[in-house]
């Protein structure tokens, strides 16, 4: 019998993660699993993938908090971050879990050691994804302002001057803008006050260089994309799936 899991979202037709599963079966010998797209137009929808005898799915835009009415239970960290990413179907029903605080402390961390680790950072965007970025900037003691489009107790865009981007030295794009096809959208902010200290981190994956990245990196400072972080949520989530029950 053919194990089957998937991801989850709207629109899902350039995603990374049933390419990625597709090689990780072919390394590991895994013959009897698949991995693919269930594009949910509504999140309703979710109570539908049980009956398709789905055991496991990720989470992606736009439903990493919608789902959460739809399951039975979440994981302590799911819990803290109010995000899921990973639903695990298993004799408890649907279980939540948030992989994506794993992937993006790991790879986050992996940018700077204690000499020229950031004091202070600006995370762009207060969606699902955002979430698990709150929780890990708490978790690393890094102090952060959130920034949205409203003025929900928020920085907005138009708050982030040269003297605000020169305060805060690590930038978190959270946000869809710049993800293929809309090649030529950015975080608006003035880029010119960003410099050699400065680390930008894009959780967008598609492109590997976004404009954000690109505009970044032309005024010298050290940048990241989201490939990695998806790699590791990726593999949590197999953990998750097939053997360790935890977040």
């Amino acid at each position: 019998m053919v194990r089957k899991y998937g991801l989850i979202g709207y629109p899902i037709n350039h995603s990374f993660s049933p390419g990625y599963f597709e090689e990780k079966f072919d390394k590991e010998g895994i013959s009897d699993a698949r991995y693919d797209l269930y594009p949910l137009e509504d999140i309703t929808d979710f109570k539908t993938l049980s009956d398709q005898n789905v055991l496991g799915v990720n989470v992606t835009i736009p439903y990493k908090e919608t789902v959460i009415p739809f399951l039975d239970k979440l994981s302590p960290e799911a819990q803290s971050i109010g995000a899921v990413n990973v639903v695990d179907f298993d004799q408890e029903g649907a279980i939540g879990y948030n992989t994506d605080a794993y992937g993006f402390r790991v790879s986050l961390q992996r940018l700077w050691d204690d000499h020229n680790r950031p004091d202070a950072a600006l995370v762009l965007g207060t969606g699902g994804a955002a979430k698990a970025v709150w929780y890990v900037l708490n978790q690393l003691e890094i102090p952060f302002q959130k920034v949205s489009r409203s003025d929900k107790g928020h920085l907005r865009y138009e708050d982030l001057n040269a003297d605000v981007i020169a305060r805060h030295h690590l930038i978190i794009n959270t946000t869809p803008l710049g993800m293929s096809p809309n090649l030529d959208a950015c975080p608006a902010m003035d880029y010119r006050a960003i410099g050699r200290q400065h680390v930008l981190f894009d959780l967008i994956y598609n492109p590997l260089k976004t404009l954000f990245l690109i505009k970044g990196a032309a005024r010298g400072a050290r940048t990241k994309n989201g490939l990695e972080m998806l790699q590791l949520q990726a593999d949590r989530s197999w953990d998750i799936w097939n053997t360790q029950k935890q977040a």
